[in-house]
């Protein structure tokens, strides 16, 4: 029989993880506000965001799917057979965030990718992809003579490109490519359920994703390009493993082609190399490596021969992040004010769910195979902390590391059961309180 003191840890775990996650927010907004620190960003850090309590057309939508979500998600996600699964993760997600957008009418849709900061507007104008890619480099920095927009600047050409694609498409107005942008995002959760069968934890997949679709970060993924970063990742990730576990060619090439386009997504994107790697770890095969590595170089060489050799790019870009807002932000607030906006983006429950995941953690190190979700989880703690200590992040990062939040909300799996239904409504909670109080400019 197992005496109250050995079994204390486990209960108590949560409640701490919790609370460190709360206090942490709590601080990151209250200590600039206090001290008056000036750490630039807008009037709501540690989010780009402001204070504008209102109610608008998607608020009823958004309250009954929360109710929807809050009664039926833990249970659905169990017991609904495979592929109707998919589909409604899909449905509902979508939903979810254009409920969610629609709290601002449709300017929470066309308004974000309307903004003179982001691709839409560079992608109309591009008429010439070729030229566009060769010219790309020379207008980073910020004094050339006809300098990029900020999030054009900001990224490697994919984000661009996938703009210009729109536009080609005939889809390329605010509005569409916004919807276009926000049913990409709902495939995310899908992918990490695909990936989770692929790796042999489709039941730890399931207890996880009503928390990746209910999670606060939905509010950023309707509406920003970051959204579709994260989809592009999460299907690559899922490639990979599906790669992995039948041992094919084909999955494995798709996989480093749809890995190696999200390279020119995000210059952080490379650092998904952690959580591509636990997913060869845990399913115990380094068969897809050499054929990914491949597809992923064909992409990458491809946009060079094209124009634009990434590596030359780099330390273009990291001159002029340097030179602007960058080296105004504090390293001494953002080291830390970065990881409450993650806690703000992947919701405060995720605290309680690393401190529950502790001990599988450990074990995963020791035996990935074994602990397949562990060491999903491991991989995207070290991403973040990667992407927190380079300081190519200092705010924003509730949209920035999008692609990183969904395996890092598979440590949910680890909850006591008594903290999945409330945890749950926690989430859920965060979401509309954040999207009815604040303005967040994505």
């Amino acid at each position: 029989m197992t005496s109250p003191r050995a079994t204390r840890p486990h209960v108590t775990a949560p409640w701490w993880g919790l609370g460190a996650a709360v206090v942490l927010m709590v601080c990151a907004m209250a200590i600039p506000a206090a001290f008056g620190w000036q750490v630039r960003a807008d009037s709501f850090p540690p989010l780009h965001a402001k204070w504008l309590p209102r109610v608008g057309p998607g608020t009823l939508p958004a309250l009954a799917l929360a109710v929807v979500g809050g009664t039926w998600a833990l249970s659905a996600a169990q017991n609904l057979p495979w592929r109707r699964l998919l589909a409604l993760t899909w449905v509902f997600g979508a939903a979810w965030m254009f409920s969610l957008a629609l709290v601002d009418g449709v300017s929470g849709i066309d308004g974000i990718l309307g903004s003179p900061y982001e691709y839409l507007r560079t992608a109309r104008a591009t008429t010439d992809i070729s030229a566009t890619l060769h010219e790309y480099i020379s207008r980073i920095p910020s004094d050339s003579s006809a300098p990029w927009p900020v999030h054009v600047a900001g990224h490697p050409p994919g984000a661009l490109m996938f703009f210009v694609l729109l536009v080609r498409l005939g889809l390329g107005s605010d509005l569409v490519a916004g919807i276009v942008v926000v049913l990409l995002a709902a495939t995310t959760p899908v992918a990490v359920l695909v990936a989770a069968r692929a790796l042999g934890v489709e039941l730890q997949g399931r207890r996880a994703l009503p928390f990746v679709v209910l999670a606060p970060a939905a509010i950023w993924q309707a509406v920003s390009a970051d959204a579709m970063f994260a989809a592009v990742a999460a299907w690559g990730l899922a490639t990979l493993a599906l790669g992995a576990a039948r041992r094919s060619v084909g999955w494995s090439l798709l996989a480093g082609v749809i890995l190696g386009y999200t390279v020119t997504l995000s210059y952080g994107l490379p650092l998904l190399a952690f959580l591509a790697v636990a997913v060869l770890l845990a399913a115990r095969a380094w068969f897809p490596l050499g054929f990914a590595v491949v597809g992923a170089l064909a992409v990458v060489l491809t946009f060079a021969a094209l124009g634009f050799p990434w590596w030359e790019a780099l330390p273009v870009l990291h001159e002029r992040y340097w030179d602007g807002l960058a080296s105004l932000r504090p390293a001494s607030y953002w080291l830390w004010g970065n990881l409450a906006a993650l806690a703000f983006c992947a919701g405060p429950l995720l605290g309680a769910a690393l401190a529950s995941a502790g001990p599988h953690l450990v074990a995963a190190v020791r035996r990935p195979s074994q602990h397949v979700v562990g060491v999903l989880v491991v991989a995207a703690v070290l991403t973040v902390v990667a992407a927190d200590v380079s300081l190519m992040s200092k705010a924003e990062v509730e949209r920035i590391w999008l692609p990183f939040v969904p395996w890092l909300l598979l440590s949910t799996v680890f909850l006591p059961e008594r903290w999945r239904r409330p945890g749950l409504v926690l989430q859920i909670g965060m979401t509309l309180a954040l999207q009815h109080l604040l303005w967040t400019d994505w």
